[in-house]
Order: structure tokens, then sequence, then C-alpha cells
């Protein structure tokens, strides 16, 4: 990856961080992004000193904002060079139904909306790349219905239950991207990571759980921390570092690959076109971006 250069959202913590140390690793320059600026430069550094690749740094925006993602592309935009690869990694799930200062759901517009849009404004550094790979990081549990008049919490709303919704409308985005992009150079992948005890979960109240599961996090929260802390976190950044990195894939587009790195099946809520193209509106009129 040396001489590539790698943005990576949601990359101050959990498997957004883990996937940005692995390429860095690899000799890529690193783009890291997140809310916080000091937690942002505490983290470029923390990589720097891990890796030895002095080519990390931070910018920090918030990913659930419109004019902080165009202020992000901008800063990109002006950089000499290209961007080799985009990871829309950074994620949210939200106890309670809670809208931006744009008006969006909030876990529908940092799930879906940002990368929608962040990728739309990063096309011409894409292009500048020569070959540019955009992937999108899903979660949660890649499957069930996508309820297209709840895309918003607008009828319901139960924490996890639409953290799962979202990641797999972010799927159904995401084919829909990559049947319109028109430039055979980019392309756009769906890599799942698998499960993670990081910051989004570890403070999640018990309402935020399906009212099925409500009994059991006490039990729950005794366990993910062996099961799916410490290592698991790394592992978990396997399948989007192969996508940024791995020539084996490079002609890889559409794809939906599992925790392993491999091909999967795509969902059959996201195969449905009435899910992809109402989706696809909805960011298009949310976002106001043509496209």
């Amino acid at each position: 990856m040396s001489g590539k250069t790698v943005l990576v959202t949601g990359s101050t913590g959990g498997i957004g961080k883990e996937t940005a140390r692995g390429l860095a690793r690899l000799g890529a320059d690193v783009i890291l992004v997140g809310r916080n600026a000091d937690r942002a430069e505490a983290a470029a550094a923390e990589l720097r000193r891990d890796t030895g690749n002095s080519g990390i740094e931070a910018l920090t925006a918030d990913v659930t904002s419109q004019d902080d993602l165009r202020r992000l592309a901008e800063q990109v935009l002006a950089r000499a060079g290209g961007l080799h690869v985009l990871i829309n990694n950074a994620g949210v799930t939200k106890e309670r139904r809670e809208l931006t200062a744009d008006g969006v759901e909030t876990a529908f517009a940092a799930n879906v909306l940002a990368p929608f849009t962040l990728t739309h404004l990063l096309l011409p550094a894409l292009r500048r790349a020569g070959r540019g790979r955009v992937i999108n990081i899903a979660g949660g549990v890649p499957r069930g219905r996508i309820d297209l008049g709840n895309l918003q919490g607008e009828k319901s709303y139960v924490g996890l239950a639409f953290y799962n919704q979202t990641k797999l409308a972010l799927m159904a985005m995401s084919y829909a991207f990559a049947e319109r992009l028109p430039e055979p150079g980019i392309t756009m992948n769906v890599a799942y990571p698998g499960h993670a005890y990081t910051s989004m979960n570890k403070n999640l109240t018990t309402s935020a759980y399906p009212l099925a599961a409500r009994p059991i996090v006490p039990l729950l929260r005794l366990l993910m921390p062996v099961l799916y802390g410490g290592e698991a976190v790394g592992k978990a950044a396997t399948s989007s570092i192969r996508l940024a990195s791995d020539p084996g894939v490079a002609e890889a587009h559409g794809v939906y690959f599992n925790s392993n790195a491999q091909r999967a099946p795509w969902p059959a809520s996201v195969r449905d076109r009435r899910n992809r193209d109402a989706i696809w509106a909805l960011c298009r009129e949310l976002s106001r971006i043509e496209g």
C-alpha cells in the first residue's frame, strides 16, 4: 500500500481504528476521521508510534452533518494526489429516535446517508487516483426486512433493531450505487465485519435492545467482552483491510464480503429493487445530490 492514500471514517476507535492500523502497517498514508479533534489526534499519534508509519493524519468531521461532510470533502480534494481507498466505517446506534440539525434521523444519517454523500463528493479524488476503491462497512445482523415506511424510524424505534435496518439500508444503497457508478476504474463493495465489543455497544442501556432480549442483557454484558473483545476487534477489520489492499479483489465491484473476506450472497431485502430504488431516492433528496 506504499504510495496510496486511504481515508477511514469513524477511525478513532474500535473496528475503524484497527482497520487504519492494519493499512498503516502495509505502508498506506491514512487519514483518520473522527468527531472529536483531541481524540482523533491521539489516535493518529498512537498509530504512528505503533506502526512506525509517519503518514497518518487526523481530520475532524461529524458524519451526521451534511455541512461537515462537505467541509471534509473539500479538505481531501485540496490535497495533492488522489484518494485510493475510501472506507465508510463510521456507525451510530441510538437508544431513542433523535434528529440531526439537518432534520434526519441520526442513525440513518450516519449509517446510510453519510456514505452516500461522502462517496459522491470524493469521486473526483478517487478518479485522480486512477483506480479507486470504496468500501462500505455493514454491521449488526444482516438479514430481515427493510420497512420502507420506517426508514427514519417514523413509525417505531428500538435502537438495535433500527440499527440493523440502517445497515441493511446501507447495503441496498451500496448495491444501487455500484449499479450506477459510471467509471470502470472505481469499485464499490460492502464488507461485513462480524461482531466486536466496541464503544458503540458498550454504553447501550437495556431499552436499546428488542423487548425479547431485555431479560438477558445482564448476561450479554458479561459475555460480550469475553467473546467479542480483545482480538475479536482486530479480526473484525480483516474484511475491510483485504478489500482495501488485496490485488486479488481489485476488480470486485458490487460484491458483498462476509467477515472472512469471502464473497457472500446479498440478503433478500437488498436484492429487492423496490428497496434499493426507494433508499436511493431518499438519499438523493436528503443530501441534495443529483445522481
